[in-house]
C-alpha cells in the first residue's frame, strides 16, 4: 500500500481560481493531507469537542450570519480560537465577506485565507471530488490501461507476452490508449480505482522491433486518454497445453487491487488468435454482465442444468 499523499495550496489556487485574501508563505510550501472538508459551524459556537484540524474549514453563508451577529471581542475569540489550531485553509464561499478579525487571526497564526464566489454546498462536492483523487492511496504497476467500448481494460501478463501489440490494434481499431508499460493505480472509492499514466512516458508506446512511438502524434488525440476507471484485468499468459481454461464463464474471476475486487480474466495466447477482438468481445461482455446478463448461465438454464454453483474467484495477480 502507498504511503500518504499531499496536494499543494497552490495546486488548489490554480485549479478552484481562488482569490488570496492572506496566505502567509508561498502556496507550493503549504500541503494539504486530507481529503475531507468542514463546515464550522458548531465550532464557532462555541462547541469545540471532536474537532478535526486537518480538514480545510469552509465558511458559507450560514456560518457568516451567525458571525455577522456576534460581538466584535467574541468573534475575534472565536476567530482565534479557530487559527489557533493550525487548519490548513479556510475559505470562504459565494464571494462573502471576509471579517477583519478573521483575516487578523488567520495573520497571527498564519493560517491561508481564500474565497471563492461559487455556491458552498457544489464548491464542496467539488472540492471533495478532487481531493479524493489527488490524495487518493495508489500503486504503479506493469502493465497496459485502454479504453475498449467505455471500459477502462488493464491489460496484464509477462514481458513480450503482446500487451503492447494488442493496445495499438485496439488504438487502430478505434479505441484509446490511456498508459503503456507503466500504470499508475488510484483507489478513489471504496469501489472505483482509476488508471493513468507517469507522466513522462504518457502517450508513448514501446513496440519490440520498431522501438517507441508516441501514440498522440500517430493516431491523433481522438486515439489516447489521461485517465480512465479500471473497469476489468486481463492477464495474457502463454498457452500451456498442461493447462485447464475456463470455457464456460460461469464463476466470477476477479482481482484485488488496493482493497477493491475488479472482474478479471485469463486469457492464453498462442500464434493465430486475434486478441484485440478477443478483448474487444470481452469488453462488452463485462458490459452485460455489468447490465444483469450472463450468457454462460442462460445456456445452463436452456440445457436444464442449475447455474447456483458460481463462485467468486479472486485471482493472485501482483498488485
Amino acid at each position: 500500500m502507498a504511503s500518504k499523499f499531499t496536494v499543494t495550496l497552490e495546486r488548489l489556487i490554480k485549479e478552484f481560481s481562488f482569490e488570496e485574501i492572506y496566505v502567509p508563505d508561498d502556496p507550493a510550501s503549504i500541503h494539504i493531507s486530507s481529503g475531507d472538508v468542514n463546515r464550522p459551524g458548531l465550532f464557532i459556537t462555541g462547541f469545540y469537542d471532536y474537532f478535526d484540524p486537518d480538514r480545510i474549514q469552509i465558511i458559507g453563508r450560514m456560518e457568516t450570519a451567525y458571525l455577522s451577529d456576534l460581538e466584535k471581542d467574541v468573534l475575534a475569540e472565536r476567530m482565534d480560537k479557530l487559527c489557533s489550531l493550525n487548519v490548513p485553509a479556510i475559505i470562504v464561499t459565494r464571494g462573502l465577506e471576509v471579517f477583519p478579525e478573521m483575516v487578523e487571526a488567520a495573520r497571527a497564526h498564519r493560517i491561508p485565507v481564500l474565497r471563492t464566489q461559487d455556491p458552498t454546498s457544489s464548491f464542496m462536492a467539488t472540492l471533495i471530488g478532487f481531493l479524493s483523487v489527488e490524495l487518493a492511496p495508489r500503486i504503479t504497476r506493469h502493465g497496459v490501461l485502454v479504453e475498449v467500448y467505455g471500459e477502462g481494460m488493464l491489460i496484464v501478463g509477462d514481458s513480450g507476452v503482446g500487451k503492447s501489440e494488442t493496445a495499438i490494434e485496439l488504438v487502430k481499431r478505434g479505441h484509446r490508449l490511456i498508459a503503456d508499460d507503466a500504470v499508475e493505480i488510484r483507489r478513489v472509492s471504496s469501489k472505483s480505482l482509476v488508471g493513468s499514466s507517469p507522466e513522462n512516458i504518457r502517450h508513448f508506446v514501446e513496440l519490440r522491433g520498431i522501438g517507441i512511438i508516441n501514440a498522440r502524434r500517430l493516431f491523433g488525440m481522438g486515439a489516447v486518454k489521461l485517465t480512465e476507471k479500471i473497469d476489468m484485468v486481463v492477464n495474457l499468459e502463454h498457452w500451456d497445453q498442461s493447462k485447464v481454461y475456463d470455457r464456460m464463464g460461469i464463476d466470477n474471476q476477479y482481482a484485488q487491487i488496493l482493497g477493491n475486487k475488479v472482474p478479471s480474466l485469463t486469457i492464453p495466447v498462442k500464434p493465430g488468435r486475434n486478441l484485440a477482438i478477443i478483448l474487444e468481445v470481452a469488453a462488452m461482455n463485462n458490459r452485460q454482465k455489468k447490465m444483469g446478463y450472463n450468457a454462460a448461465q442462460e445456456l445452463m438454464e436452456k440445457l436444464g442444468m442449475p447455474a447456483s454453483s458460481s463462485r467468486d474467484i479472486v485471482n493472485e495477480f501482483d498488485f
